[in-house]
């Protein structure tokens, strides 16, 4: 008992949102101290097998789209899941390791944030994955849940919440209740998906190539849900797709509201049938506490007055919506209580 209380004060349990497109990294007692971009940048053999980790997190990201023959900028996560196990595992070592700005002789234990409704397989595997990366003991949380905690809705009391967090890879949709998630979906439809709709959007549309980067940064910049009056402007620069020369263009929301119009339907279809699965009397409670959203996705704006408008429900905006997850995460790992009542999922 002694031994383990010690290994709990000099361990420095880590708390992990390994995100498709952000890795963000707490230790206790110290809160969130790591918010990277998860890209790792490799240098390839003859191969075009991993020779050398070049570069992690934001270094890497600004390499995306500008690397030279042999190097390559890597997602390891895609659509919530591991697609690269071993990239992933030295991408979690460094960031474990930038978090205790040295390597420590005792091995922290480690909550990992993971989207609902992973296989055993997929759930294995980020256990592995966080174990070979230095972990003493791995647990795992639904992301709905960890997104409720961090946006601090009543996780542990008899009424009903619903959240919605949409993420780079997966939009996660829970209903919870008594500390447990009582209905809940996650589609691989979210902030890549709606990128490379915007991307393709601009191609189709104004015969441009333009990069993941530069789509993202459109949708950060103009997107929208609903009709904005007056509409925002972007300056959008790429290569004309017949003439091969470079060309700018000037797009506005209207355009980035009609690339992402399938993608945001998508996501809104997926709430209403996990409103189809409620019961009655937890139907009621959303009817009073409404739906509140998270994730980088509910930041786009108007976003909330549309889904409103399509579950004739109050719609709103998580405070800090991209750092609600890692949040809970974190309190997760911090609260034993909290911890035991969740359980090893």
């Amino acid at each position: 008992m002694i031994l383990d209380k010690l290994i709990g004060v000099f361990s420095h349990d880590v708390a992990i949102d390994l995100g498709t497109a952000n890795t963000v990294v707490s230790v206790k007692g110290q809160g969130i101290i790591i918010n990277e971009p998860s890209i790792v940048a490799v240098k390839l053999n003859k191969y075009d097998r991993m020779e050398e980790i070049l570069a992690v997190g934001t270094e890497a990201k600004e390499m995306i789209g500008k690397t030279p023959a042999g190097v390559q900028a890597i997602r390891p996560m895609k659509d919530g899941v591991i697609a690269d196990f071993n990239i992933t595992e030295k991408m979690i070592r460094y960031f474990i390791e930038k978090a205790h700005k040295r390597k420590s002789l005792i091995r922290p234990r480690i909550m990992v944030c993971v989207p609902y409704g992973l296989t055993s397989v997929e759930r294995k595997a980020v256990k592995e994955s966080a174990m070979s990366a230095g972990a003493r003991e791995v647990f795992l949380i639904e992301e709905p849940m960890a997104a409720a905690i961090g946006a601090g809705l009543p996780v542990k009391d008899p009424q009903g919440s619903l959240i919605v967090d949409i993420g780079g890879g997966t939009t996660e949709i829970g209903v919870i209740s008594l500390g447990g998630l009582v209905v809940s979906k996650s589609i691989r439809v979210a902030g890549n998906k709606l990128d490379a709709s915007i991307v393709d959007y601009v191609r189709k549309t104004y015969n441009l190539q333009i990069g993941e980067r530069t789509g993202e940064e459109i949708k950060i910049a103009i997107g929208s849900a609903i009709e904005l009056n007056p509409p925002l402007t972007m300056e959008v620069s790429g290569r004309d797709q017949v003439s091969g020369i470079l060309n700018t263009i000037e797009l506005n929301s209207e355009d980035v509201r009609e690339a992402i119009k399938e993608q945001i339907r998508e996501i809104s279809n997926a709430l209403k049938s996990v409103l189809e699965e409620v019961k009655p009397d937890l139907a009621r409670d959303l009817v009073e506490n409404g739906v509140v959203l998270t994730g980088g996705g509910a930041l786009i704006r108007g976003l909330d007055k549309y889904l409103s408008n399509i579950v004739k429900l109050p719609v709103f905006v998580g405070e800090e919506p991209l750092l609600a997850v890692a949040r809970g995460t974190s309190k997760a790992i911090e609260d034993l209580d909290l911890l035991s009542s969740l359980g090893d999922i």
